[in-house]
C-alpha cells in the first residue's frame, strides 16, 4: 500500500527489512525510487501506481545492493537511472556468465524464491557530476556520497522537501560500512556521507530512509547525530549507546547487533594494520 509522506510523494514499504519504494509525481508519470523486494510487493506497487494515473516513466538505484536494483514487469520498461559508478558495477557483475546464481546466494532464505531476478540491475548511469535525475517532473538533485556502498546517492526532491536517503539514516539499522568494497577508511566514508547529506538538507522537512520509518526534520536532525555518535564509538572502539544495538531494541531486529558486532571487529583489524586513521578519514565541519 501506498502511503503520501508530502504532495505528490509515495511511500511503499516491503514487509521484511522494511525497505521504503519512493514513488514522485511528475507531469506524465512517476519517477520510481528502490523498488522491491518481491514479485508480489512490485505487482502491487505498480497496481496502486496505475490507480493514481500515475505509469512509472523514470526509475532510480540509490546504490547497487540487490534490494535496491530489482524491478517487475507491472513497472514497465522505463529508463532507469543510478551513478555511474552504481552502474559500472552491476554493468560487470551482469557480465559474469554465474552473475544470477550469485545475486541469489545473497538473498534472504524468507523471500529467496519470491524475488524475481530478469530484470535485475539494468540501470543506466549519470554522468558523473549529474546534479538532477533526467525526467520530466520537480527537481530531484542527485547527492552522491563514499559511505555504505560504492556509487551510492542521496535524491533530494526539492519542491517537497523529501530527501530519499539510500541506505542512510534509518531507525532501525546501524550505519552499515563498505566493508567489502575497496574504501580505505569506511568509518570516515561514512561521516563523510554525513557530511553531504547534513549540507543537503536545507529545507528538508521529511526523510525517506531505506530501511524503517519516515522521519520529518526533527528526526533527520537526530538521525545524522546518532549514526555520527555510533561511528566515532566504532572507531574509537568504544560501546555505542545505541537503541537500535541496546537491550530494548524492536524484537526480531536484535539480529543488527550482530551486524555492530561484526562491523566493529572488523574496525579493530583495520586499526591494528594501521589503515584506520585514529581520528577517522575524513576532515570537515560534518566530524
Amino acid at each position: 500500500m501506498l502511503s503520501r509522506v508530502a504532495e505528490g510523494v509515495w511511500v511503499h514499504q516491503s514487509e521484511l527489512l522494511r525497505n521504503n519504494a519512493v514513488a514522485v509525481q511528475g507531469s506524465q508519470g512517476a519517477l520510481l525510487v528502490d523498488p522491491g523486494l518481491t514479485g508480489d510487493e512490485m505487482a502491487c506497487l505498480a497496481a496502486d501506481l496505475r490507480d493514481l494515473g500515475l505509469p512509472v516513466v523514470a526509475g532510480f538505484s540509490t546504490h547497487p545492493d540487490w534490494d535496491h536494483v530489482l524491478w517487475h514487469p507491472e513497472l514497465g520498461e522505463a529508463p532507469r537511472y543510478g551513478t555511474a559508478r552504481c552502474a559500472a558495477l552491476l554493468r560487470d557483475l551482469l557480465a559474469d556468465p554465474g552473475w544470477q546464481a550469485r545475486a541469489a546466494e545473497g538473498l534472504p532464505p524468507e523471500i529467496a524464491d519470491e524475488v524475481p531476478l530478469d530484470l535485475y540491475g539494468r540501470v543506466t548511469g549519470l554522468p558523473a557530476g549529474t546534479a538532477r535525475v533526467p525526467w520530466d517532473g520537480p527537481h530531484v538533485r542527485v547527492v552522491e556520497h563514499p559511505a555504505h556502498s560504492p556509487g551510492h546517492a542521496a535524491l533530494v526532491v526539492e519542491e517537497r522537501g523529501v530527501l530519499v536517503a539510500g541506505d542512510m539514516l534509518s531507525d532501525v539499522f546501524v550505519p552499515m560500512l563498505d566493508d567489502f568494497g575497496d574504501a580505505n577508511d569506511p568509518v570516515g566514508e561514512y561521516l563523510e556521507g554525513l557530511r553531504l547529506l547534513e549540507r543537503a538538507a536545507d529545507g528538508v522537512e521529511v526523510v525517506v530512509p531505506g530501511h524503517g520509518s519516515v522521519g520529518g526534520a526533527d528526526q533527520l536532525r537526530a538521525r545524522i547525530g546518532r549514526d555520527r555518535a555510533y561511528l566515532h564509538a566504532l572507531r574509537d572502539a568504544s560501546t555505542p549507546d545505541d537503541p537500535r544495538i541496546g537491550p530494548e531494541v524492536e524484537p526480531g531486529w536484535e539480529w543488527v547487533s550482530d551486524i555492530h558486532e561484526g562491523q566493529a571487529r572488523s574496525v579493530a583489524r583495520r586499526r591494528e594494520r594501521g589503515t584506520t586513521p585514529e581520528q577517522g578519514g575524513s576532515a570537515g565541519p560534518g566530524r
